[in-house]
């Protein structure tokens, strides 16, 4: 008989530091919009986050007379921060970086605002013009938003145009993994210092994690079937974590199980690596000639597959909002305008064109200046997001939803658990069959839940 538990909260809260923007990142405001008010902002540290913290104060807050505090976390950190704070409702911030994970689980736990009423009384918004697929994983099931996309966003293989002119290989536009890996071993040191691929090797069931299981989707495993039966340690999950573990440790980055989607991010741009396989979120950062070494001369693919015809994951940072809020007026104010045209239209013109949010509304794929920006990356990254199939990532039937989780509370440490053996792996300090059949207890474990 199925159980429905809480998410899991982590026992011990992260000790690491943050970066904070603007002022403190906690404490409590008060107000409910307009002057004098303040809200509290906890966001993911990538990228694009550390844009809008820079683009904020003298924008919205100018204008609305809202002052944001923003923390700034990791995204291992963020994750343990926001379920603490969520599911204890401890009310620390009004707003959060959640994903498509989270959303319907806490929607069911009751512990966010729905956002559908404040996005539909705002005609500048156009909730009509954010994609499909963004809008389904961010809805719950009574078909009402729960969050708002800041980016959205699929997987791909980026890789240095110029490494691969000069050793004379072409890199399909729909490659296998066979194919990737072959070409890793003939541009592993191409230049002093360069490994052939960047891999996340960081545990975390949104790092690694993320990244392995498109892997595993394709090589026609599944961490449960249909009907709730474990499948973390069966050949087909073996076989592709064997792959992706001896192609890190073959090939891949220096200091691999430490590396996580900011780390590969530097290794690529600063040329350290010649291809990199992560989210189509990268792009923007790559082609930023202010930080990266290699934009302009970035070449991009389709997620490598196996068995299955695609297996690009599908994601979205997003911003919700815990029901604990006392400045739920403020903090709608600050997400309808986080995820509006105008802030895109900021940031091209403010910070450059290929940095804006994109992947959630279809009009950016029209803008004139973002298209010439994105023309290397833009096309992949549409139909990328356009044709993951959360419901059917693989080979055979799933029970939930999700290409690179599972839908269920219990995934969130099962995933980091399983991780953390299979990132020691990559270290060369367990093997990936002990790291796999650890791995299928904890799987079974869960499983009894739902049968």
């Amino acid at each position: 008989m199925r159980t429905r538990r809480t998410i899991h909260v982590l026992a011990t809260a992260t000790a690491a530091g943050s970066l904070l923007v603007a002022c403190s990142g906690a404490g409590g405001s008060s107000g409910s919009g307009g002057d004098g008010t303040s809200i509290n902002v906890l966001m993911v540290g990538n990228p694009q986050m550390e844009d809008i913290a820079k683009l904020t104060k003298d924008t919205f807050t100018k204008e609305t007379g809202i002052k944001v505090n923003f923390t700034v976390l990791p995204e291992n950190e963020l994750r343990d921060k926001v379920t603490q704070d969520v599911a204890t409702q401890a009310g620390q911030y009004d707003v959060a970086t959640v994903g498509a994970y989270e959303i319907p689980i806490w929607h069911k736990n009751g512990w966010l605002h729905e956002l559908s009423s404040y996005a539909e009384k705002d005609p500048e918004f156009d909730s009509s013009d954010l994609l499909k697929p963004m809008v389904t994983a961010l809805s719950g099931s009574d078909g009402k938003l729960y969050a708002l996309p800041f980016y959205g966003e699929s997987s791909m293989l980026m890789y240095n145009k110029d490494v691969m002119k000069a050793k004379g290989i072409t890199v399909p536009e729909h490659p296998t993994w066979q194919q990737i890996a072959d070409i890793a071993a003939k541009v592993d040191g191409a230049e002093p210092g360069m490994r052939g691929i960047c891999l996340r090797g960081l545990a975390g069931w949104g790092e690694l994690g993320a990244s392995l299981t498109t892997v595993v989707n394709t090589f026609g495993g599944t961490w449960f079937t249909k009907d709730w039966k474990a499948q973390v340690n069966s050949p087909e999950f073996k076989q592709a974590t064997n792959f992706y573990v001896d192609l890190v440790r073959k090939h891949g980055e220096a200091g691999a199980p430490q590396a996580g989607f900011t780390e590969c991010l530097n290794a690529m741009s600063q040329k350290k690596v010649a291809m990199w396989y992560d989210a189509t979120s990268a792009a923007g950062s790559l082609e930023d000639p202010a930080s990266s070494k290699i934009a302009g001369h970035v070449g991009y693919a389709y997620a490598p597959t196996v068995r299955t015809k695609s297996s690009g994951w599908l994601w979205s940072w997003a911003w919700a909002m815990p029901k604990t809020t006392k400045n739920a007026e403020a903090a709608s104010k600050f997400m309808l305008w986080a995820s509006s045209k105008e802030y895109e239209k900021l940031v091209g013109e403010k910070l450059g064109w290929s940095r804006v949010p994109a992947g959630k509304r279809a009009s950016t794929y029209q803008l004139p200046e973002y298209q010439k920006a994105a023309a290397s990356f833009g096309d992949i990254t549409l139909k990328s997001i356009e044709g993951a199939d959360p419901a059917n990532p693989g080979v055979q039937p799933r029970p939930t939803v999700g290409v690179q989780y599972v839908a269920i509370p219990e995934f969130q440490d099962l995933g980091t658990k399983v991780t953390q053996e299979i990132s020691a792996a990559i270290a060369g300090k367990t093997s990936v069959d002990k790291a796999l059949d650890d791995g299928q207890r904890l799987a079974e474990d869960v499983a009894k839940n739902y049968r």
